[in-house]
């Protein structure tokens, strides 16, 4: 790249020798991510994985692709933007291990007004911290710079996720029985769904995001706002390796229990889950209170504390609970179970 620069290009807003710079400060980033299996670094035309395919029967590879929302506000409004690639990778590996894939690599896409290299390497931190998290290699990505179509302070980011699982162990919700335990994994607050709620319900463009708050326990909206989606990919592969016969699974996103349970429930079954059971962190009360939200419009849009639904027979769940406390896991707990009910998802006494 020695002799590559454009005055006429740089003239109308981009910046190529800024790209590079960029790629330079993220090498160590993406370096953190190498596992085995991963043949090629960044840079290259496309990213290159050697899959090892020992001890399965069919591979099958589970893709999934994401983006993080209208968080992406938080993290402009506070300049801060080392978790947020976080929240990207999060929302793609949380999806494909809900079928039992365990990921493998991650590429990225970010779209800026003005490509800050700094900036944008702060922004891959976070990803290749994503990737650490859940055991994947960031082997690719592009960084597209936009003048004249997005603020130059503006960027988007989305990701693309690749697992693969053994054909037999798919999770597709095909075993779930009536009576299987509802185990819930606990979110660290909003995730990355709901924000356009959120930011209506708080008018963050004019509110202090850096303020303590008594109703958040002395932090600041920004801070608990902005707090990354965790991850869940080694605590469900915990229970997977330790014999718990996973039934179903569903990452509660955008839609809420509402939308997401039902995802993994066979036609003829319906969720029956106990609200007082959940760990509900202050975030959402106040969300609701501020925002006179109905109770059913809160589970409808909102993890209201639980990031993760699974099923399991309910002659495991306290070893699966035990499985789950010792992958990081302990405030893990049973929130319900499967109905005989085609209603979908039933509250008891929300």
């Amino acid at each position: 790249m020695e002799n590559s620069h454009s005055a006429a290009y740089a003239a109308a807003g981009v910046d190529i020798t800024a790209g590079y710079e960029g790629v330079r400060l993220m090498k160590p980033f993406v370096e953190r991510t190498k596992i085995p299996g991963a043949v090629s670094g960044i840079g290259g035309f496309g990213g290159l994985f050697a899959p090892d395919f020992s001890g399965m029967t069919e591979p099958v590879l589970v893709s999934g692709t994401d983006g993080v929302g209208t968080k992406l506000r938080l993290a402009q409004l506070l300049d801060k933007h080392d978790t947020i690639g976080i929240d990207c990778v999060a929302m793609c590996v949380n999806d494909i291990i809900c079928c039992g894939a365990r990921p493998l690599f991650f590429l990225d896409y970010i779209a800026i007004g003005k490509n800050e290299a700094e900036k944008v390497a702060s922004i891959v931190s976070g990803v290749a911290e994503g990737c650490v998290q859940s055991g994947c290699a960031l082997i690719g990505g592009e960084t597209a710079e936009h003048p004249g179509v997005m603020d130059p302070n503006d960027y988007d980011v989305a990701g693309f996720a690749v697992g693969m699982v053994d054909k037999p162990k798919i999770i597709d919700g095909s075993r779930v029985r009536e009576g299987d335990a509802l185990i819930g994994l606990t979110s660290s607050g909003i995730h990355s769904n709901g924000f356009s709620l959120v930011r209506k319900v708080f008018d963050i463009e004019r509110t202090d995001l850096k303020a303590p708050m008594d109703e958040l326990d002395g932090k600041s909206l920004g801070e608990v706002l902005l707090a990354p989606t965790k991850i869940y990919v080694k605590a469900v592969q915990a229970l997977l390796d330790g014999g718990i016969g996973l039934h179903g699974a569903s990452h509660i996103t955008g839609g809420g229990f509402f939308e997401n349970v039902p995802r993994m429930l066979p036609k003829g079954l319906g969720a029956r889950i106990v609200p007082s059971a959940i760990p509900r962190q202050p975030i959402f009360d106040l969300i609701q209170k501020r925002g006179e939200i109905t109770d059913h419009d809160m589970y409808n849009t909102f993890n209201m504390g639980l990031g993760m639904v699974l099923a399991v027979p309910p002659e495991q769940a306290e070893k699966a609970l035990e499985l789950l406390a010792a992958a990081g896991e302990p405030d893990a707990v049973c929130v319900g179970c499967v109905s005989k009910d085609s209603g979908g998802v039933t509250l008891d006494n929300a």
